[in-house]
């Protein structure tokens, strides 16, 4: 079982939990940028929801089916296509042998996740199949073990009452742009000057373009250290503020670098780290602090369906 990619999309990979562990190593983590969305589509299949699945980055790849399967398509709403006809996010799908699955247009969201009924049947590395180099291109094709179940059991016993929940607690979650991004002072916090501090608290930033799967930088109101920007270098991780000589922030995603000199001024918090991976360019936002005991309960709520 396996599919085909007909036309290469702009920075799209296979992706799951990540290659934690190696850090020390100088190896990056990888993994998708918004786990919550992955992890959903990998739930609705009843897949583990560590599961590697296809991550798409607008304009995205265009999918060919190369024999039946059964597909759960989450997170950014891109508008998908089966065969020029649309088909719903958050519920499983089934595809034949010689469907195409497109992408129109980017509505909402900027990151979609397309998960795969099956076990992935590629080489691991360091136990997981995230990319990191690679992307996928034209004429690759993605091979996955058989699965001999009926064709239509998953979709005739999808029971939408059960799911529906956990969907939409998710998807107002991620493209709700009225509660501020909590975040974790980190070690440079107490090195910001009070204006700085007050308006890294009180005052929006913006999206920038300059936005990959290495980093988000933001542009906004000009931070300033009380000390110089003089730190050595330590571990980083998805999530981390780190504030450049400019003044200006960049977030770190999930391919950052392992060790890091500029000044850390925080985390954001795992729960609200995919929320800000699905804004757009050009997007604006505000931070607020939390403590540890807030965002760990935040989180055990958000992803107790998937038992991380």
């Amino acid at each position: 079982m396996s599919i085909k990619i007909l036309h290469k999309g702009l920075s799209d990979s296979i992706q799951d939990h990540g290659r934690y562990g190696y850090q020390h190593l100088g190896i990056q983590t990888n993994g998708c940028i918004d786990l919550l969305s992955a992890s959903l589509a990998n739930y609705i299949l009843q897949n583990d929801t560590n599961a590697p699945v296809i991550e798409l980055h607008f304009p995205s790849s265009e999918i060919t089916f190369l024999d039946e399967h059964i597909i759960c398509i989450s997170g950014a709403n891109f508008v998908p296509v089966l065969n020029e006809k649309s088909v719903s996010l958050n519920k499983p799908i089934a595809v034949c042998k010689n469907d195409v699955l497109t992408m129109l247009q980017p509505l909402e969201g900027t990151i979609a996740y397309v998960a795969i009924k099956g076990n992935y049947n590629e080489p691991s590395w360091l136990h997981s199949y995230s990319y990191y180099n690679k992307r996928l291109d034209k004429g690759d094709i993605i091979h996955f073990s058989a699965q001999h179940l009926a064709k239509n059991k998953l979709i005739k016993n999808y029971n939408e009452d059960e799911y529906n929940p956990i969907v939409e607690k998710i998807q107002s979650h991620l493209f709700s742009n009225i509660n501020p991004i909590k975040i974790l002072p980190g070690p440079a916090w107490q090195d910001l000057q009070s204006d700085s501090l007050n308006d890294l608290l009180n005052t929006p930033f913006t999206i920038s373009t300059q936005r990959n799967r290495m980093g988000y930088a933001l542009t906004g109101a000009k931070l300033n250290l009380t000390i110089p920007n003089a730190y050595l270098s330590s571990a980083v991780t998805r999530g981390t503020l780190q504030l450049l000589p400019n003044g200006n922030i960049i977030v770190l995603m999930a391919d950052h670098q392992t060790i890091g000199g500029y000044a850390n001024l925080g985390q954001i918090i795992l729960v609200d780290l995919p929320r800000f991976a699905q804004m757009k360019s050009g997007q604006t936002l505000k931070f607020t602090t939390t403590n540890l005991e807030e965002a760990q309960t935040l989180y055990q709520k958000m992803y107790a369906p998937f038992k991380y």
